[in-house]
């Protein structure tokens, strides 16, 4: 299994640019519960340290897409280079305005510019592998590769966060967060041979949103779905531990089941899958969902440690085949934009099942979230299903593993 991986990170240095693009990432899990922390300690207010961090997460969703219709038309450094140096200055200032107990509706003018110009890292990555590799076998193991980095950063992310944020002050999350990005996005932007070339620009070309491609919608509503399970299940952790009277094991069990996704993402990957594409998928999205359809079963501690691995195990190949899919089904000119519509949409979704998971668990405890984990997975299910014609029309039977090039 490993040397499949080796091939692919060898293969031009490949494994220079994932690297880069692991530590730029970085702040994906970080910014947000840093935000919070760092601002409700010298503000004393968590409604305004919520408002903070959500403004900055929802001016992400909107920015993103059309940050990557820029990148797919301008190139990557053209771009992002002066995004995320804009990006850098405004958690510096965030830092800044908390430290010197600035007024708080000055706190929302960098959350919301480091939002506009964060656009979507993990899209970036993967639109160079698309570069590089030609043999779809050896795709989907490169995307394999990196949801094992997003689940690698999630396991990550947190325990910096509240562990040396305890330890030091509630800040060193963000400003680790900042030196990751400027670190990360430096090294990642001087990798130009990796870059994916700039298609041409057609005045004649349709120039419409590839989110109006049907495919790209039936993947986005899908992930509005996944993203949805995915915060009812951050706040039912959280609420479910409380009330067994273990509140620290919360994020241990979110670490938990990216564990089991990380692990199935390195397996996954690492071998050839003879089924299609679209069909590996749909059997993924019902995995996930009778997964979810467990929790409000897992009476205690030991029942939902064992129930979140398993449902983790069916994440990460999911979310590699909703990728492999948008590379196959969107315009090479195009793929920037379809994989960051991905990123916004299971970030839409996260923030709409915290927002309904919330109000369930203060009427009827932490089993309300769980049930409203199980309500997202079906409804995951049942929006893939609507869209299941298109997606079969996407793909037919993957090509066997070949050598690289």
């Amino acid at each position: 299994m490993l040397g499949t991986y080796l091939d692919i990170l060898r293969y031009r240095q490949s494994w220079k640019f994932s690297a880069a693009g692991l530590v730029l990432r970085m702040p994906m899990s970080m910014v947000g519960l840093s935000t919070i922390l760092m601002v409700r300690t010298e503000y004393g207010n968590y409604t305004l340290a919520g408002a903070v961090s959500a403004v900055n997460i929802i001016v992400m969703a909107i920015c993103a897409p059309i940050l990557a219709r820029h990148v797919d038309r301008y190139g990557q450094l053209r771009v992002m280079g002066p995004a995320w140096v804009i990006a850098t200055l405004s958690m510096c200032g965030l830092v800044a305005a908390v430290f010197m107990h600035a007024p708080e509706w000055l706190l929302f003018i960098p959350a919301a510019l480091a939002g506009a110009t964060w656009g979507a890292p993990g899209a970036l990555v993967r639109s160079r592998w698309s570069t590089i590799l030609h043999k779809p076998g050896q795709l989907s193991t490169a995307y394999a590769l990196e949801s094992a980095v997003d689940e690698f950063v999630y396991i990550v992310g947190p325990v910096l966060s509240t562990v040396l944020g305890t330890a030091l002050h509630p800040a060193t999350g963000l400003i680790i967060s900042i030196v990751s990005l400027a670190v990360g996005g430096a090294l990642f932007l001087s990798r130009h041979d990796s870059e994916p070339a700039i298609i041409p620009y057609d005045p004649s070309a349709p120039r419409e949103s590839v989110i109006r491609k049907p495919v790209v919608l039936v993947m986005a509503a899908t992930y509005i779905g996944m993203g949805m399970t995915f915060g009812a299940m951050e706040v039912s952790m959280v609420s479910f531990t409380e009330e067994r009277g273990a509140p620290a094991l919360g994020g241990i069990l979110l670490a938990i089941f990216s564990i089991g996704s990380l692990a199935a993402a390195l397996v996954y990957g690492a071998r050839t899958w003879r089924r299609p594409t679209w069909q590996l998928f749909a059997m993924g999205v019902v995995a996930m969902a009778l997964g979810m359809s467990a929790f409000p079963f897992a009476l205690n501690l030991w029942a939902m440690t064992v129930v979140i691995l398993i449902t983790g195990v069916t994440c990460a190949p999911t979310m590699t085949n909703v990728n492999v899919i948008i590379q196959k089904s969107v315009p090479a000119g195009k793929l920037t934009e379809g994989l960051t519509w991905m990123s916004t949409s299971i970030n839409l979704g996260t923030s709409l099942g915290t927002a309904v998971a919330g109000p369930a668990i203060d009427a009827v405890g932490a089993r309300g979230g769980l049930y409203t984990m199980a309500g997202a997975g079906w409804a995951m299910v049942l929006l893939m299903l609507i869209g299941l014609r298109t997606l079969r029309k996407t793909d037919a039977a993957p090509t066997p593993r070949l050598p690289l090039d």
